[in-house]
């Protein structure tokens, strides 16, 4: 045999008093825990996983020094190009990685780039959204993390685990880090999006001094070290041991949903949600947190089943486009602005770690919607009850959260985007809530941000303003909320033009232009009606470690507080998205009931002559409008 092998697992549990079933019962007790995932059936595999491990040469694969038990085969092969991550790990079309060693490799170049101490004999987490080759790509990373000296994989069943979840249980289990699966809110299937990234021990995404060392071994990469494993199965909770090796399958929701009874008063949020007078929808878009929404809502906050919508994850996110927004959500809005609609919407996204909140008839900025959380959060939410520590956005999220800031006297960081920039502060004391106007919020709880969590906090806040109202007193809903934020701080206008799959050249041509634009511009130069404060593009110097990230936006600042950036997405999987950011600041409560498309129309028609966007991309529409 080239590997020793123990099972233990739930699906074999047979009533016995033997050892072995001993062992077994004691390593898989986890009482109180509820585990109610809801999965599809499972489509048929379409290839081998070891058909995508090959050498790259005629030279056969050779055994290598073995740790206890398992046979370790070094692989023959060649760096392939185009392995550079971006903002959240590596992503491109499913059929790319899919080709063979694409995947092995960037693994492989990962442990190359990581000192030994952060993995040898050590704990890691893989979980992943469930999207198309998941299940295949898992048993890949374990083959290759037990061929490295791994000493322990923590994987979620199915190998499902939302992100935030992954850094839930790095942080709860003491792991080394983990491998996240997702293409976050882009397309999955056969013919779309599939991504890796790795999170480090405190659970936040790996810093670029990681990333950048994972691009240049993935230029020399030369063997792939393979354990001579069989695939686990991965549909049992339990512990598969292969020598000095185990494959721990778990509930990917029972850690989370700890963590968010000790953030939470689910008391006070049931007490909400069991209202006859309160109605509630969650839109899981067929993506992971269908596996979190049942237990959470439903089973531990009283919310009716039927609240729950598209709660079933699937490969292909039901052919949907799993990206909480206005326009890719539409079924959602369209229920919150119809005649009689629920009082409070939510989605999520592909690997749960963005949301969109709407009230009945009402949407909720993810500008806004940080600002609101921050400003309520002390008396609402039991882990903030001594007051958040500082508050943090990145660059082209709006100032609302900076209003916020200045009132409680709180410390406060502007960023660029990717949340890894949050982790410093986090990690260092300085911050407690954040957000991206990318529908992506989250607090130090975790070092990701989390789409449940933002919903949760928005039910905590709804429930404290109504937890005297009797049944029949009318309650306080979502645009109240919003409205008396606006009232109390002024309303910061904003809006995204999302252009998709432009074609790069045009894009990076348009992004050079418009930084040596910025270059030469001066401050009381006149736009119209608008007067320059500044231009620049973006740079940030981290106050923890001193780290520098340059162009990451060119801005154009004006005298009144209006803003117009604009960037290109790392996010994407082919060709480039330029995003533009519009903000205009409004002191003047007779004016925040304004459709924020008005209010900034001068600024949006400015932006899009100064830019020459047509001319350089070809575009006359944005994809998607915020």
């Amino acid at each position: 045999m080239a590997f020793s092998l123990r099972l233990e697992t739930i699906c074999k549990l047979t009533p016995s008093s033997s050892s072995s079933s001993s062992r077994t019962n004691a390593v898989l007790s986890r009482p109180n825990r509820p585990f109610s995932l809801i999965f599809p059936p499972k489509l048929p595999l379409r290839t081998s996983p070891s058909l995508s491990i090959k050498a790259s040469s005629s030279s056969p694969s050779t055994a290598v020094a073995e740790p206890e038990g398992i046979k370790i085969n070094s692989v023959p092969t060649k760096p392939i190009e185009g392995q550079k991550t971006g903002t959240s790990g590596l992503r491109k079309k499913v059929k790319v990685f899919m080709l063979e060693n694409y995947l092995a490799n960037w693994i492989q170049a990962l442990f190359n780039s990581l000192p030994p101490e952060d993995f040898k004999d050590g704990v890691l987490v893989l979980g992943g959204d469930g999207r198309y080759f998941n299940r295949e790509a898992s048993q890949i990373i374990i083959k290759i993390a037990a061929g490295n000296g791994v000493g322990k994989i923590l994987v979620g069943k199915e190998g499902i685990m939302s992100t935030p979840a992954v850094s839930a249980v790095i942080r709860k289990r003491k792991a080394n880090g983990g491998f996240i699966m997702s293409a976050s809110h882009n397309p999955g299937g056969p013919d779309y999006d599939w991504g890796i990234k790795f999170n480090y021990n405190s659970g936040q995404p790996a810093p670029e001094s990681i990333t950048d060392k994972i691009y240049g071994n993935t230029l020399s990469i030369s063997e792939i070290k393979m354990a001579d494993i069989p695939d686990v199965d991965l549909s049992c909770l339990g512990i598969s041991k292969y020598g000095n090796f185990s494959v721990e399958v778990v509930d990917p929701v029972s850690d989370y949903l700890e963590l968010m009874e000790n953030v939470f008063d689910f008391q006070l949020i049931k007490s909400l949600l069991s209202r006859p007078d309160f109605r509630f929808i969650f839109d899981a878009m067929h993506a992971v947190t269908g596996a979190y929404a049942k237990p959470i809502f439903v089973e531990k906050l009283g919310a009716s089943l039927d609240s729950i919508s598209n709660g079933v994850p699937l490969e292909d996110f039901g052919h949907g486009h799993p990206d909480p927004n206005l326009t890719y959500a539409k079924d959602l809005v369209n229920i919150m602005y119809g005649e009689n609609g629920p009082d409070f919407g939510a989605a999520s996204d592909g690997d749960g770690d963005r949301n969109m909140i709407l009230g009945k008839g009402f949407f909720v900025t993810p500008s806004d919607s940080v600002a609101i959380i921050a400003a309520n959060a002390q008396e609402a939410i039991p882990y903030f009850q001594s007051g958040p520590k500082g508050l943090a956005r990145s660059m082209p999220t709006s100032g609302a959260l900076d209003c916020v800031a200045e009132k409680l006297n709180l410390p406060f960081y502007e960023v660029p985007t990717g949340w890894k920039f949050f982790g410093n502060l986090m990690d260092a004391g300085k911050l407690s809530i954040c957000g991206e106007e990318s529908f992506g919020t989250g607090s130090d709880h975790i070092r990701e941000k989390d789409g449940i969590w933002a919903v949760l906090a928005w039910l905590s806040i709804i429930a404290y303003r109504n937890k005297d109202k009797k049944p029949g007193e009318t309650l306080v809903s979502v645009s109240d909320v919003v409205k008396e934020h606006w009232a109390t701080y002024g309303r910061n206008f904003f809006s995204r033009y999302d252009y998709e799959e432009c074609e790069s050249e045009g894009a990076n041509r348009m992004v050079e232009y418009l930084r040596d634009f910025a270059s030469k511009s001066k401050a009381g130069d006149k736009y119209g009606s608008y007067v320059l404060q500044f231009a620049d593009d973006f740079t940030y110097t981290d106050p923890v470690d001193g780290s520098v990230a340059s162009k990451q936006g060119v801005r154009f600042v004006f005298t009144d507080g209006s803003r117009i950036i604009f960037r290109l997405s790392g996010t994407g999987s082919a060709g480039a998205t330029v995003r533009i950011y519009i903000e205009q600041y409004e002191p003047d409560a007779s004016k925040h009931d304004v459709d924020a498309q008005v209010a900034l129309k001068p600024l949006i028609d400015l932006a899009l002559s100064a830019s020459k966007l047509k001319d350089f991309t070809g575009r006359e529409k944005p994809t998607v409008i915020t």
